[in-house]
């Protein structure tokens, strides 16, 4: 054998000491040694020189932990045709001496430490036909040379840092049958050039940074056996891509694809389909009948879309692992909330008040009165004690499609099936004796391939810190392979994203060390508080071996950030009661202290006030002049009829916005009231934070988190130098949040609430652009037995909609209409007011008609966004505003359906009206009337606090018109926009 002398060469640079090479080698079946762990063999071909002379063709060195860079002596094995590295600890680059292999066709050095770039001589190997580089820490861009590879058949890339986009020169790759290159940042658009690739028969683009839509060309791969794109970049929404055809396939996955479709009745041809996963997109319509053709199925997973319609009999009685949660099925059906492996969590629209199928329902609304204030979870573990609290046991083993519920205490829901190993578990031990220090729940775990949601249930409202617990106990802290894996996932709480792509162990410092993520002031405001870790693509999914990898957590930790009640929760009606009665114990105190002729008194703590178990926080008047260095006038922020605002920091650090009741304020007691009653009872990501109250000596304060951004008014038409830039994806954003924040004071919260002055002034932007809306003065109680509160009028011209501004009758569809006219405004960033194109127009709203009349609805788009912005998502935002302001209430959408169609979950169609209609002209002339109607109602408070309405440097922009005191807004008025508030004024004083 003339290859002993390059063999043993190369075994001494490994250090492999069983690698005892002679001239007998090549016959020497010690050396094909093959077990579940380990590969060696040495193959040769002694058909050389007339059958006297052997050559190395083949190596395999698996699983064995060699160290070092690779040696560059394999290439002097000039006949060699495979060499398989998989799972050592190589590190170092790709040795370019592999150009000098004649007969070169296998590479493969998965699961390594190799770094660098692809050496581009790899694509002078003309004779390659596999190159496997998958599971290393390999950077830079793919080589434009490997498209010349045109022997090539399987590429895999996975698991790596690549950057840049896929070459063109891959087009010419027309004999590939395997190309893999999930967990990589390759950016840019998936080519269309993939369509050359016909020999296809697996496809993998999980986890990049690729942006969608998925080519049509796709369509021409027929062969394909296994297909799976996730988590594809991009804002806007594509069709179902053409695979009709593909008869082969068995794996079908395009999850978080940005598809917003119905499902393809062909589907249901793919009579060889094991897995079909479609989660995370924009689904809609109903489940094809044709998919009861699938006798192959184990796995079908459709959640996180908007199925409509019904569950069929076929799916719903199936023992096979199907998960459907998170959609809107309308059809009901008898169902209770026990264990099953077909997943319906949360996959209704709507249901009765059925308690047993209250799982079905979204946001998991308590069937009970709820009570839990606390959560301890051992995640994939038994009970244990840890600094006197008991972590309950969480043993479950199930995991593709399951929703396994504990009490109406907590509940977990798992979706997914393992890359490569569909029969990996989903709880994990720790199974390589890792030393570990700490709680004991830090031996155990629970993992998922895909999704892993927590639920702590009919938890009582407030606010929570949560303490997510994790030690990574699938890799090990030795010098072997088993210590290269990466795992990394996202976590989200109540749907806000935290951790991306977070890393166990390089947070922590190692494996086996345990690390505490802790997460302060998390609302629950509906009595659930989701967890949700998420695996978007990334990290190795091959070390140790195939199918570890996915998010992985050891316990969870959920304690109140407020004092316990040991009763009974309150129940809604007992909440109103409670708001009700702390609103009339605070009116009757004012009304006996302004009879006095001031404010506050001996008592510098208004005990009742502090009795009535308010979910809001109380400082004294010492805490809050500390704060805001005695109300200096530099930290004024604005002032409006209520009196002034104050920027103050807590000593703490949190900073705060003060509102001051001004003295001479008429109408500040009565919303001062209000504010506490509405806002103390609730808690939203997109409501402006009510941290407290003061009442003392002749003071009464509220207490509100600060935004950085001030209002949306100001953002969007301010003084030139106040103005923010705000880009389409933002106003989009902006826009969704507004909508979702009306969307749970109209239906989700226990009060239902009409807010009543929706507008661009009474929506502020945090410092990330979060939209919250604020000011609850004018807001009203929303009786669910009522169909409308008759009331007296009070709100802001140019947002009233028309039946309240005229007759009084104040539904949430009052707020629907003035939604309306802020997302106009946020569109094209003129003030529905002050914007008047042409005389013969009043408001912005009036001349939408117009261009929607004429076809020229974009017209409207703000001309700073320049060409920068979707005309697609433009006509749906303005088609939605054009809905919500119908002069018909009952033809305006409810908030939660406004929500659907900003998020492109159902479809979105404007009505026609006219703008020379009845209805029309009824809307303006009612404008008209209160107008004139106003003068003489609202001069005394316009003169009493004229003198005061100046603004700092800081302070907001405001239009103007102003219904209420408002939070950081300088109220102004003229005769062409007035305040309307006949609640106020009709009261005497």
């Amino acid at each position: 054998m003339f290859d002993v002398a390059t063999l043993q060469t190369i075994f001494r640079k490994l250090n492999f000491r069983n690698g005892q090479v002679n001239q007998n080698s090549c016959t020497d079946r010690a050396w094909n040694n093959i077990t579940s762990s380990v590969e060696t063999n040495i193959t040769c071909d002694c058909t050389f020189n007339s059958n006297t002379s052997c050559h190395v063709t083949i190596i395999f060195l698996k699983s064995l932990n060699l160290v070092g860079n690779i040696p560059a002596e394999f290439g002097n094995l000039t006949f060699l045709r495979e060499l398989d590295l998989t799972r050592n600890l190589f590190n170092g680059s790709v040795p370019t001496s592999f150009t000098r292999l004649q007969s070169f066709t296998k590479l493969l050095l998965l699961g390594n430490r190799l770094s660098g770039p692809i050496p581009p001589e790899i694509g002078d190997i003309a004779t390659l036909e596999e190159l496997v580089l998958e599971d290393n820490q390999l950077v830079g861009p793919l080589p434009e040379n490997l498209g010349n590879l045109n022997n090539l058949r399987r590429i895999l890339l996975s698991a790596n840092n690549f950057t840049g986009s896929i070459p063109v020169s891959f087009s010419s790759l027309k004999n590939l049958t395997d190309f893999r290159i999930d967990g990589s940042n390759l950016t840019g658009k998936i080519p269309d050039f993939i369509g050359n690739w016909t020999k296809l028969e697996k496809l993998h683009l999980q986890g990049t940074s690729l942006e969608g839509p998925i080519p049509s060309t796709i369509s021409q791969l027929k062969n394909l056996d296994e297909l799976r794109i996730s988590d594809l970049r991009g804002s806007s929404s594509s069709p179902f891509p053409d695979l009709q055809g593909m008869t082969k396939m068995s794996r079908l996955m395009l999850r978080n694809c940005l598809i917003m479709d119905t499902i393809p009745e062909y589907i249901g041809d793919m009579t060889d389909l094991k897995i079909l996963d479609l989660s995370f997109n924009k689904l809609t319509g109903t489940i094809p009948r044709t998919l009861q053709n699938l006798k192959a199925i184990d796995y079908m997973f459709l959640s996180n879309n908007s199925l409509t319609g019904g569950v069929p009999d076929w799916i719903r009685n199936s023992d096979k692992n199907f998960d459907l949660s998170y959609n809107n099925f309308t059809e009901s059906f008898p169902f209770t909330c026990r264990e099953s492996d077909v997943n319906l969590l949360s996959s209704f629209a709507s249901l009765g008040s059925n308690s047993n199928s209250w799982c079905l329902k979204k946001d998991l609304t308590c069937p009970e009165e709820a009570k839990h204030h606390s959560l301890f979870i051992n995640c994939g573990g038994s009970g244990t004690e840890f600094e006197d609290n008991e972590y309950e046991e969480d043993l479950n083993p199930k995991g593709p499609s399951n929703f396994a519920l504990v009490g109406n205490r907590w509940g977990y829901s798992s979706t997914g099936v393992y890359l490569g190993n569909e029969s990996s578990l989903y709880t994990a031990r720790n199974q390589y004796g890792l030393n570990m220090s700490g709680a004991a729940y830090y031996q155990t775990a629970r993992l998922s391939p895909q999704s892993l949601r927590y639920y702590g249930l009919c938890m009582i409202n407030g606010s929570y810190t949560v303490k997510l617990h994790f030690a990574e106990i699938m890799y090990t802290n030795d010098q072997t392979y088993r210590s290269l894996g990466k795992r990394r996932f996202d976590v989200s709480i109540q749907g806000k994203e935290y951790l991306k792509d977070f890393d166990i162990m390089e947070e922590a410092g190692g494996v086996g060390i345990g690390i505490t993520k802790e997460f302060k002031n998390i609302s629950v405001t509906g009595s659930t508080l989701e967890i949700h870790l998420y695996w978007a693509g990334k990290g190795t999914t091959a070390i140790p071996g195939r199918g570890v990898y996915g998010p992985l957590i050891s316990a969870i930790t959920v304690t109140p950030n407020f004092n316990v009640d040991t009763g009974k929760g309150l129940s809604a009606g007992a909440i109103v009661g409670i708001v009700a009665g702390s609103c009339a114990v605070v009116i009757l105190l004012l009304f006996v202290l302004r009879k006095m002729g001031y404010l506050g008194g001996k008592d510098l703590e208004d005990k009742e006030l502090r009795a009535l178990d308010l979910q809001t926080g109380y400082f004294t008047l010492r805490q809050i002049k500390t704060a805001t260095n005695n109300f200096d006038a530099a930290n004024k922020i604005g002032e409006g009829g209520f009196g002034p605002v104050y920027k103050g920091t807590l000593s703490d650090g949190k900073v705060i916005a003060v509102k001051q009741l001004s003295s001479k304020s008429k109408q500040g007691n009565r919303e001062f009231v209000n504010e506490i009653g509405m806002i103390s009872a609730l808690q939203h990501p997109n409501l402006v934070k009510l941290y407290g109250c003061c009442i003392e000596g002749n003071q009464l304060l509220l207490v509100y988190e600060y935004l950085e951004n001030n209002s949306l008014a100001r953002a969007l038409f301010g003084k030139e130098e106040q103005r923010l830039h705000l880009d389409w994806a933002t106003r989009q954003r902006i826009c969704i949040d507004i909508a979702r924040g009306l969307a749970y004071l109209h239906e989700e919260s226990r009060l239902k609430i009409v807010h009543r002055d929706i507008k661009a002034t009474n929506v502020l932007l945090d410092e990330g652009l979060n939209a919250k809306i604020s000011d609850f003065g004018l807001a009203k109680l929303d009786e669910e037995e009522d169909t409308h509160i008759s009331t007296r009028i009070a709100g802001t011209i140019g947002y009233m909609a028309p039946e309240y501004a005229m007759r009084g009758y104040l539904t949430d569809k009052a707020d629907v209409y003035s939604f309306g006219v802020v997302a106009l405004e946020i569109v094209s960033g003129k003030s529905n007011t002050n914007y008047r194109p042409k005389e013969e127009f009043v408001y912005l709203l009036d001349w939408a008609y117009v261009l929607q009349e004429q076809g020229n609805l974009l017209e409207l788009v703000d001309p700073s966004l320049g060409s920068k912005f979707s005309k697609k998502e433009a006509m749906t935002m303005l088609n939605i505003a054009l809905l919500c302001t119908n002069p018909s209430p009952t033809l305006r959408p409810s908030m939660s359906s406004v929500v659907s169609m900003l998020e492109g979950k159902i479809a979105v169609q404007a009505p026609i009206i006219k703008r020379n209609s009845d209805s029309q002209d009824a809307r303006f002339k009612a404008f008209e009337t209160l107008s004139q109607d106003s003068q003489t109602r609202v001069s005394a408070f316009s003169q009493e606090s004229q003198e005061q309405r100046t603004m700092s440097m800081e302070a907001p922009w405001t239009d103007s018109s102003v219904s209420v005191p408002n939070t950081y807004e300088t109220r102004e008025h003229s005769s062409s926009s007035l305040l309307i508030n006949k609640d106020l004024h009709d009261t005497s004083s």
